[in-house]
């Protein structure tokens, strides 16, 4: 074979072999070059470079010769076992053949495999449309990946503020419905505790309502700081706040949390060279899946309980009896107001 047309062949059809007529490669075309780059084809046998798959009862190079014309499927012996399609037609001297190689349906695999470009197929070949049409297809792909993404993290952000309370970062009511909802879901015991904080009007009259602001911001921390990392802290306006404890069968550590809150609001918060003195009043109901009580008689269960502390002088914590709603419905309408 002349130079000449050895190159025009590594022009027009990069991944060809030039076999003997023992079946040795004389000429690897360079992209069929760059599936083995360290090691050279030349020299080597076909046959012990490919398996050849089908036709099956293709043994050797006259078997390989008679084959002329027919689809040939082979798989690269070592790995990667890379597997191509090829024609075999006869080449210049006797004996001699050229096969004409191809990736066929593998060619994205075996591109990202063997860090192939547009340059390593000839210029006609399909495989470049195709190629093209994958990187388009990869682009859009992408693109469309980060802009799910944008909108996904848009989504979240604002459901997240849907159901913030912006003055505090707590929880708000909206949030507080779902939450209980799905506890109420999951067939368990958990508690209900309504707290409502005492002489908060008397910060606001006396010190402004950026005192306020300030001692809602303040009670917030205090109040995530004194429950457990499975408790949700709710704010559900003005100076009520609400704390979900889910699991909640053990009642002396609902107790305990109710206490350490109640101890840490007792004590002054500065503002501004002042201190701004403030309790807290707490009630609490308990929702049992194996009671009537819906979760909304639960949360009115905890606001007579909290209204029952306010009455025996604030600053303490009543868990619900059906007894106290039964003193409450017996007795004058209660002096004490919540918001005191």
């Amino acid at each position: 074979m002349t130079q000449d047309m050895q190159a025009a062949l590594d022009v027009l059809c990069p991944m060809h072999l030039v076999l003997s007529e023992t079946g040795h490669v004389i000429h690897a075309g360079p992209t069929v070059q760059k599936l083995r780059p360290d090691t050279p084809m030349q020299g080597r046998r076909f046959l012990e470079i490919f398996n050849l798959k089908r036709p099956r009862a293709i043994s050797d190079m006259d078997e390989l010769r008679a084959a002329a014309g027919v689809k040939l499927h082979l798989q690269m012996r070592d790995a990667p076992q890379t597997e191509v399609k090829g024609v075999l037609v006869p080449g210049p001297k006797d004996g001699q053949c050229i096969i004409n190689l191809s990736f066929g349906i593998s060619i994205v695999d075996a591109v990202s495999d063997y860090a192939l470009t547009s340059a390593d197929f000839a210029a006609t070949d399909l495989a470049v449309e195709m190629l093209y049409l994958v990187e388009a297809k990869s682009a859009a792909m992408e693109a469309s990946r980060k802009l799910n993404l944008r909108l996904q993290g848009a989504k979240i952000a604002a459901e997240e503020q849907a159901f913030t309370d912006t003055l505090t970062g707590l929880k708000n009511r909206r949030a507080m419905e779902h939450i209980m909802s799905r506890y109420a879901a999951w067939g368990t015991q958990f508690a209900i505790m309504q707290i409502d904080l005492d002489w908060f009007k008397a910060v606001n009259d006396t010190f402004g309502h950026a005192a306020g602001d300030h001692v809602l911001q303040t009670v917030a921390r205090i109040m995530v700081d004194e429950t457990r990392d499975s408790d949700t802290v709710v704010r559900i306006g003005g100076d009520e706040f609400v704390v979900l404890l889910p699991n909640a069968e053990d009642m002396n550590a609902t107790q305990s949390i109710g206490s350490r809150i109640i101890k840490r609001l007792t004590q002054p918060i500065p503002f501004q060279g002042q201190d701004c003195r403030i309790s807290a009043s707490i009630g609490i109901g308990v929702f049992d899946p194996d009671l009537p009580d819906t979760v909304t008689d639960v949360l009115d269960n905890a606001d007579v309980a909290l209204y029952a502390s306010k009455n025996a002088g604030r600053g303490r914590q009543t868990f619900y009896t059906p007894e106290l709603r039964d003193t409450a419905s017996n007795t004058e309408p209660e002096t004490v107001s919540k918001s005191a």
